[in-house]
C-alpha cells in the first residue's frame, strides 16, 4: 500500500483483508492496516512506525520505493505494542545506524518487545522538536492512548498529524484515503467496534487528547489503521465521533441490568424477585433482565459497562457457572467499572459454587460485590423469592447510599 500524502509524505504500509479477530478481541469483519508512513525532509528522512513482523518483506519493499532503508535516519514509535513494533529487529538489522525516537515509557516497553537491549534509542518528551531540515517532527505527550507510553507526532509545514491508533480503526480497502472509501457504513461500524474495544476504557485520556489536538491546523491524520483522514471530507467526523463517544449522557435514572442464565427456570424466577425488590426500593430505577443466551455478547457488554449497578446469576453445572456468564465476564471493562456496586445469585443442586465463584472474579477487577451471595436449592419456594425480593430491596439501598 502506497500512497503520496503530500509532496514530502509517503504511506508505505500493508494490508491484511483477511484477518477477522487483531489483539485477541478486536472483531475485524472488513480486515485491517499495518499503517507507516515516510517523512523525507531536506536533510534526513523518518520514518513512521513499523508493521506486524508477518508483513516484514512487503513492507521493506514498500519503504524502498520511496527511500534507500539506509539513508532513513529516524524511527519514530508513537506506540510500541507489536502490530507496530514487530518489524524494528529486522529493521535495525539492515539499518543499525537508525535512532529510534520514542516516550520514556516506550524506551523501556522496545527493550523488551525486541529483546534487544542494544537499540540506538533517543528518547523524547511532550513539545519537543526533531528538525528534519525543511520538515520539522513535534512530540506529543498523549499517555493511554492506549498504552502508556503512546504519543502524537505533528509535521506544522505538511498539516499533518500522526495519531498511531488514536482516530483509527481496524478497516481495510485497496485505497488509502478517506474520500476513497466504498462502504461508508461499513467504516463507521468498524469505528465504533474499535473504539468500544480499544479506547472506551480511556475515556478521560481521548478527551484529553482531543484537546490536545484542537488548536493544530491539520488537514491530514494519518492513524496506524485504517484510512487516512482528511479535513476536506471525515476529518471532522471521527473526532466529533471520538468525542461523543467519551462523554455519554449521564442517565438521571439508575440502570441496573440483571444478567443471567436459568437451565430448568429457576434462576429466571429468582432474578425477577429480585427485580422487584430493586423497584420496590428505587421505583424510577430502569431495571432489566437479560437472559444472557439469547443476546449478543457485545450487546451485553454496552448495556453493563453503562451501568449504575448490575447482578449476575447462574445455576451451577459440574461445579461451575454457566459458560455464558464467563463470556460476559470477560467483556467487563475494569478500569471504568472498579468499585461499581454488583451482586451474584443463582440455584444450584448438588453443590453451589456458581455464584461464590463469579464474586470472587469481581472482586478481582475490583468492583464492589454486595453482601453474600444469594443462593437456592433447586427450585424456589415462595419463601425463597419473598426473600430474593427483600435482598434486591437491600441491593437497592446500598446502591442509594453510593450514588448520594
Amino acid at each position: 500500500m502506497k500512497n503520496k500524502i503530500t509532496d514530502s509524505i509517503f504511506s508505505v504500509g500493508v494490508l491484511n483483508p483477511n484477518v477477522r479477530i487483531a489483539d485477541v478481541v478486536v472483531k475485524t469483519s472488513n480486515g485491517t492496516t499495518y499503517n507507516s508512513y515516510v517523512v523525507k525532509g531536506s536533510e534526513k528522512t523518518a520514518l513512521i512506525e513499523t508493521v506486524h513482523k508477518d508483513y516484514f518483506d512487503k513492507y521493506l519493499k514498500n519503504v524502498e520505493e520511496i527511500s534507500d532503508i539506509n539513508k532513513i535516519d529516524y524511527l519514530v514509535m508513537n506506540h510500541n505494542e507489536p502490530d507496530h513494533s514487530g518489524a524494528i529487529q529486522k529493521l535495525v538489522e539492515l539499518n543499525p545506524k537508525i535512532t529510534i525516537l520514542t516516550s520514556p515509557a516506550g524506551a523501556i516497553y522496545l527493550k523488551n518487545i525486541t529483546n534487544n537491549s542494544n537499540l540506538n534509542l533517543k528518547i523524547v518528551k511532550n513539545d519537543e522538536y526533531i528538525d528534519l531540515g525543511n520538515k520539522t517532527l513535534r512530540f506529543i505527550s498523549a499517555p493511554f492512548l492506549h498504552w502508556p507510553d503512546s504519543m502524537l507526532t505533528y509535521v506544522e509545514e505538511e498539516k499533518t498529524l500522526f495519531t498511531c491508533d488514536f482516530l483509527g480503526c481496524h478497516y481495510c480497502e485497496p485505497y488509502g484515503f478517506d474520500f476513497e472509501i466504498t462502504d461508508k457504513s461499513a467504516f463507521l461500524s468498524s469505528l465504533k467496534t474499535y473504539f468500544d474495544c480499544i479506547f472506551s476504557p480511556f475515556k478521560k485520556y481521548v478527551t484529553s487528547g482531543i484537546s490536545k489536538i484542537k488548536n493544530l491546523d491539520i488537514s491530514f491524520v494519518c492513524p496506524s489503521h485504517g484510512p487516512v483522514l482528511t479535513k476536506d471530507f471525515m476529518l471532522d467526523q471521527v473526532i466529533e465521533t471520538y468525542e461523543k463517544w467519551s462523554n455519554p449522557q449521564r442517565e438521571e435514572d439508575p440502570l441496573i441490568p440483571i444478567f443471567y442464565c436459568s437451565a430448568y427456570g429457576n434462576t429466571k424466577q429468582i432474578a425477577k424477585a429480585i427485580s422487584r425488590g430493586i423497584q420496590n426500593q428505587i421505583p424510577n430505577s430502569k431495571v432489566s433482565l437479560y437472559n444472557v443466551a439469547e443476546f449478543d455478547p457485545s450487546d451485553l457488554c454496552d448495556k453493563l459497562n453503562k451501568s449504575s449497578a448490575f447482578l449476575v446469576g447462574s445455576p451451577t453445572i459440574n461445579k461451575d457457572a454457566a459458560a455464558p456468564i464467563w463470556t460476559l465476564l470477560a467483556t467487563i471493562d475494569a478500569i471504568n467499572n472498579a468499585k461499581k456496586l454488583v451482586a451474584t445469585f443463582g440455584s444450584f443442586g448438588w453443590s453451589g459454587e456458581a455464584a461464590s465463584q463469579i464474586a470472587g472474579r469481581l472482586k478481582s477487577l475490583k468492583l464492589s460485590t454486595f453482601d453474600e451471595n444469594f443462593r437456592v436449592c433447586f427450585t424456589p419456594t415462595e419463601k425463597d423469592l419473598e426473600n430474593a425480593t427483600e435482598f434486591g430491596e437491600k441491593f437497592a439501598k446500598e446502591l442509594l447510599k453510593n450514588l448520594n
